[in-house]
């Protein structure tokens, strides 16, 4: 198979093949189900797992390289680590007896759907996938709450939606994949409502991307609320997809709790280079500013000539796009791939509807070239 056009082919449909022709929202758990980085080599243009494209802090990169003569030892073997949760605290204004360290924030979505599943699940459709998909998994009732006219959770709809059934309700805000974020003062006080009833587990994934007054964690409810639970990671700002570190904040009677049980094994699991590395991006401020402002720039660029273009764009807080395809016929993902173009699409209530990441941009002129030829 020398021709490069039949190889790069023979990849896509590979590829379609053993992922099963299917990139909606509703099907996939998250974004570790999805493709990333086959037919690379081809000029493959992944915009489909919301990345980072502007890699490590180079604080990052180089513990890992001073870590890397270590990296035969167990992390709990290696005395630089010792203080990594106390460091972790300290950032976030918590102590280590409220930290839970995880491989990524998946997995501890995924724990966190079995820890609280002696009850039915409420969250909102479409949200991020793992933590309902691995509920609906193991037997649970999930009850799923349409977004308002602006792509938002409604909240009124979801609080009604909680009854002594319920057990669990998960929020991811900024939202996935909307991109959409609620006002604090209203997610506050739903938690606070909701927490008598049952556990309330806030996915903080995309915060970092957002400015005042929007970007106010949930995480000062913890001290004395045993029922809400923050999930954050450094997959995203940090630009730490592939290394896997993530992390629960709870009150510590409810972090005792999960460790005695679901997450007994979750520290143990984490590599000594993603916390060495994970540690040094925490302090590499300079970094993350740099990420957020390149995003933004890049996000507002894409927007703008995709509304040009007669695009309906729904408000965007993160590092990614969710755009209505109007009266496209056909399925988008797949045949933007046939363009070398990874990305999200799905059939709403309301529409065909596009995700799709930010990437640099140089990357985002690139999907706007090839969008200037969609007819919709």
């Amino acid at each position: 198979m020398s021709n490069p056009i039949a190889r790069r082919e023979w990849l896509k449909q590979s590829a379609l093949a053993a992922f099963g022709l299917s990139f909606s929202f509703k099907s996939l758990g998250g974004e570790d189900y999805l493709p990333r980085y086959w037919g690379s080599e081809q000029g493959l243009l992944n915009l489909g797992s919301n990345e980072n494209p502007y890699g490590l802090s180079p604080a990052a990169k180089q513990a890992i390289a001073d870590m890397i003569n270590s990296a035969h030892r167990y992390q709990y073997n290696i005395p630089s680590l010792q203080n990594f949760k106390k460091e972790l605290a300290t950032f976030y204004g918590v102590t280590p007896d409220h930290l839970l360290v995880t491989p990524g924030s998946g997995e501890a979505l995924n724990l966190l759907a079995r820890a609280y599943s002696q009850g039915d699940l409420v969250t909102a459709n479409p949200t991020f996938g793992i933590l309902p998909n691995t509920a609906k998994k193991i037997g649970v009732n999930v009850k799923e709450i349409a977004l308002d006219g602006a792509k938002v959770h409604d909240l009124g709809a979801m609080m009604k939606a909680i009854d002594t059934k319920t057990s669990h309700v998960y929020i991811c805000n900024p939202a996935n994949p909307t991109g959409t974020v609620l006002k604090p003062a209203e997610l506050r006080q739903f938690c606070q409502e909701a927490s008598k009833q049952a556990t309330v587990t806030i996915d903080e994934a995309y915060i970092d991307f957002l400015d005042a007054p929007y970007n106010e964690s949930m995480v000062s409810l913890i001290n004395d609320n045993k029922n809400i639970v923050i999930v954050r990671t450094f997959s995203k700002i940090h630009a730490m997809a592939g290394m896997r570190v993530g992390f629960v904040m709870a009150h510590p009677d409810t972090i005792k709790a999960l460790a005695a049980n679901h997450f007994n094994n979750a520290n143990f699991c984490m590599s000594a280079l993603s916390m060495t590395a994970a540690q040094a991006s925490l302090k590499d401020l300079a970094h993350s500013k740099l990420s957020k402002e390149k995003n933004a720039a890049a996000r507002d660029f894409t927007i703008s000539e995709l509304e040009k273009l007669g695009f309906r764009c729904t408000p965007s807080f993160t590092n990614f796009i969710f755009f209505n395809l109007r009266n496209y016929q056909g399925d988008f993902a797949k045949d933007m791939l046939a363009k070398n173009v990874l990305l999200r699409s799905s059939e709403q209530p309301d529409g065909k509807y596009c995700r799709v990441s930010v990437g640099t941009m140089e990357e985002m002129q690139s999907f706007i070239k090839l969008m200037k030829a969609v007819k919709a």
